[in-house]
């Protein structure tokens, strides 16, 4: 399992653009883990799924909020993987309002899940495998904080624990 001090996974995730930008067009983008977070600190967090109670109500939307008290924190970027397809997170990102402030990154094969040894089998509930619920605190690709929920739980990985650990470093 990952852990503090280690290098997050040299994998590609993707990611639905609605707009064209600096580099980026519209549709699923690969986003290459190493090149992304490379000189930049990254307030990571993952979840189970799109659209699911915990994940829309209360995880996603806290750190939509604190977006701007993160970055003052010095947060370069904050990203939310889940294991759904690229265009099922940029419709979830939208909804929720999360343009500009949280990178919504698919994880579709749960190959991120999978390379970090925090994934939650939920193949029982018709789910599949997933990611856990956790965040982490990156810094130029390595991990200084790691956040990881008990199952069922929202306790640590909410965007206050994370930003007061950005505060702190």
């Amino acid at each position: 399992m990952i852990k503090v001090g280690d290098q997050l996974p040299a994998l590609t995730l993707t990611e639905f653009n609605e707009v064209e930008g600096e580099g980026c067009a519209i549709g699923p983008m690969p986003v290459d883990v190493a090149k992304a977070a490379a000189g930049k600190t990254i307030a990571l967090f993952a979840l189970p799924g799109a659209y699911t109670p915990t994940c829309s109500a209360k995880h996603v939307p806290g750190y939509i909020e604190q977006a701007e008290a993160l970055r003052a924190a010095g947060v370069d970027e904050i990203w939310c993987l889940s294991v759904n397809d690229a265009f099922v997170m940029g419709a979830w990102g939208r909804d929720l309002g999360a343009g500009g402030k949280v990178r919504m990154l698919a994880d579709g094969s749960a190959d991120f899940a999978k390379a970090t040894g925090l994934t939650l089998d939920l193949t029982s509930r018709g789910m599949g495998l997933r990611s856990n619920r956790y965040s982490m605190l990156v810094r130029n690709g390595v991990v200084t904080t790691l956040n990881i929920e008990g199952p069922g739980k929202f306790e640590v990985s909410d965007a206050g624990t994370m930003l007061a650990q950005a505060s702190q470093a």
